[in-house]
């Protein structure tokens, strides 16, 4: 389990994440959703030990980085790194011995090329292909299926499904509510950095209303479209 109490974090003046309190239980895939802005990035990178905050996260393994694969919705990739460099790069840091590279490349993604002429999908598949291949007990998963073609989304939805069945944690964001609903277990609301609300499968659809009606209301009427 992921324990989250009293997350607080600032850049500045701008407080952008406002006393967070959750649980990301095992064998559980769990959704955060929000508007832009309203800090889901932000935690994720808390989450991850890429950002200085206030109050508490802990794990039952220690480091916690050290134990997530962290899928950042643009990754970053060194301009004469070939995509198999970069998992073997990868996989050195965390100590782990791999041989083969190419039966694992569910993506059939070109790993003699360099990573950074990839396209935006292609970056993200190989991305997501080093942290699987990596052992970790909990995923990050940044808008995983935002530009990815749909033949891999689909292979993306198994993947999720698989690692909930291996017990791990899996926390995703999305801003295709749909994506959500096929993967998650449990979906978190954001606004303004604040947990707004955490609603189980159930009851998935009513928060799918509460949320277009919230964003849409009567915006469209005001273009006054003929």
């Amino acid at each position: 389990m992921i324990k989250i109490r009293d997350l607080n974090k600032f850049y500045g003046n701008n407080q952008v994440l406002k006393n967070i309190n959750l649980d990301f239980s095992n064998g559980k895939v769990h959704g955060i959703v929000g508007e832009n802005g309203a800090g889901k990035t932000t935690l994720f990178r808390c989450i991850s030990g890429l950002e200085d905050y206030k109050g508490e996260i802990s794990s039952e393994f220690s480091p916690l980085k050290n134990h997530l694969g962290l899928l950042l919705t643009e990754p970053f990739f060194f301009s004469k790194i070939t995509g198999k460099e970069y998992i073997r790069l990868l996989c050195n840091a965390r100590g782990i011995s791999i041989k083969d590279i190419e039966s694992r490349n569910i993506f059939d993604l070109p790993l003699e090329q360099y990573a950074s002429t990839y396209s935006t999908g292609m970056k993200k598949k190989l991305a997501l292909t080093a942290i699987l291949l990596l052992e970790n007990k909990y995923y990050i998963l940044d808008e995983p299926f935002n530009g990815v073609d749909i033949q891999s989304n689909i292979i993306i939805t198994e993947i999720i499904n698989k690692l909930r069945d291996l017990n791990k944690i899996v926390i995703i964001s999305s801003h295709i509510f749909s994506t959500l609903g096929d993967t998650c277990d449990v979906i978190h609301l954001l606004r303004k950095g604040e947990l707004i609300k955490s609603v189980e499968k159930s009851n998935f659809k009513s928060l799918e209303a509460e949320m277009k009606n919230a964003s849409v209301g009567n915006k469209i009427e005001k273009l006054g479209l003929r």
